[in-house]
């Protein structure tokens, strides 16, 4: 295949996508709106799950580097009632099936797989045309263009290649959730690190289906905090986030009465906090085949967060190009083949990925919760 692929986009499913591509000798470049790699912060942590995210690595011959940034015993998961008490403590098994990873240290390993010069940093894609015949005019802020006869959208939630396939746009599921950061935790949190422990944390208001804190311990000692609640958006506008105490003071009120060394995990951030709202496409997105351009990860098939995203986007990646190698004389053979198997895939992830999610918020939290890891330990 000499057809040069164009990639709007240089998250994770974007990037594997492209080292899959170059593995087979298929020209590719990497369009990405953000300046620099090191423009902001790449999120927490990511587990990489057996059968899809770790086979994605392996397509793009990247498993020992994978290895060798996982963090020991971070599959380590704790579930605590709101006063702290602890309802479930579940060791690392050592099994490596969902290994935990730095988002920022995957992507670097993506990137540095690539050769000099793919990923065209400080592109933003403003607008995207069809020209006819499978090609497309890509226009990135400042007026500059380029044409493709081979796009991809891997632009994430607001995708601007989207709109050539679909009308489908991302809807607010009703929470956002609030992130914070704790620096050096065993020394200057200490509480909080208990009760975060090894890896993961999951606390709940039996019952409640309107509020939650979940946690990961992240390298270094940091603990990286989720407080998600069941609130419009106005109410999230309403706070001045840029008054850090202020902020986190409100976000705190909601959860009077819960133990000290979990609402901690808001109060004494060492970061300004941030509100990242929930965003969904339909369960069942899927698009009729258009010559020329494709999408990958949540420009294709957006959901609540679930454990599922980045897995999901890189898997796709992997399966785009290997599905371009197959098929080097006939580029529509080779899209069609992977959406035939993507839309399945996502729908079916996305609806498991809504029911997993709505564990935390049916009003039988956090037993739903507990009965899901107690299924998952018994022997198949």
């Amino acid at each position: 295949m000499t057809t040069p692929v164009t990639i709007i986009g240089a998250g994770l499913g974007g990037l594997v996508l492209a080292r899959v591509l170059h593995l087979h000798g298929i020209p590719v470049a990497v369009y990405e709106a953000e300046p620099s790699p090191m423009a902001r912060t790449q999120g927490g942590l990511l587990d990489i799950h057996h059968h899809n995210g770790q086979p994605a690595l392996q397509a793009a011959g990247l498993t020992d580097e994978f290895r060798s940034i996982i963090l020991e015993g971070h599959q380590a998961m704790r579930i605590l009632h709101r006063d702290g008490t602890v309802l479930l403590d579940q060791a690392d098994d050592g099994t490596g099936g969902r290994p935990e990873v730095q988002r920022g240290e995957l992507r670097q390993l993506l990137l540095d797989s690539l050769p000099a010069g793919t990923v065209r940093w400080g592109h933003k894609a403003d607008g995207v045309r069809a020209l006819g015949g499978g090609r497309h005019e890509v226009t990135f802020a400042g007026g500059r263009t380029t044409v493709t006869r081979l796009l991809v959208g891997a632009d994430g939630a607001w995708s601007r290649v989207r709109p050539l396939l679909s009308d489908a746009a991302p809807e607010y599921s009703g929470r956002s959730f609030v992130e914070t950061y704790l620096f050096d935790a065993d020394t200057r949190h200490p509480a909080s690190a208990q009760a975060v422990g090894g890896g993961s944390l999951g606390t709940f208001e039996p019952g409640g289906n309107e509020k939650w804190i979940g946690a990961h311990r992240e390298s270094g000692g940091t603990l990286h905090a989720y407080v998600t609640l069941l609130k419009p958006q106005e109410w999230f506008a309403a706070i001045d986030f840029t008054d850090a105490a202020a902020a986190t003071a409100r976000i705190a009120r909601e959860f009077d009465g819960w133990a000290p060394e979990l609402t901690a995990l808001i109060t004494d951030s060492d970061t300004t906090p941030v509100v990242r709202p929930h965003y969904a496409l339909p369960v069942e997105h899927r698009w009729d085949r258009v010559p020329g351009v494709t999408l990958v990860g949540d420009a294709a098939h957006l959901s609540v967060p679930n454990g599922e995203g980045a897995n999901l986007a890189m898997q796709d990646g992997a399966e785009l190009g290997q599905a371009l190698a197959a098929h080097p004389d006939d580029v529509e053979a080779a899209l069609a083949a992977y959406e035939q198997t993507m839309f399945p895939r996502s729908a079916e992830a996305a609806a498991e990925g809504l029911r997993h999610y709505e564990l935390l918020f049916d009003g039988t939290t956090p037993q739903g919760l507990l009965d899901l890891f107690s299924a998952a330990e018994q022997p198949q």
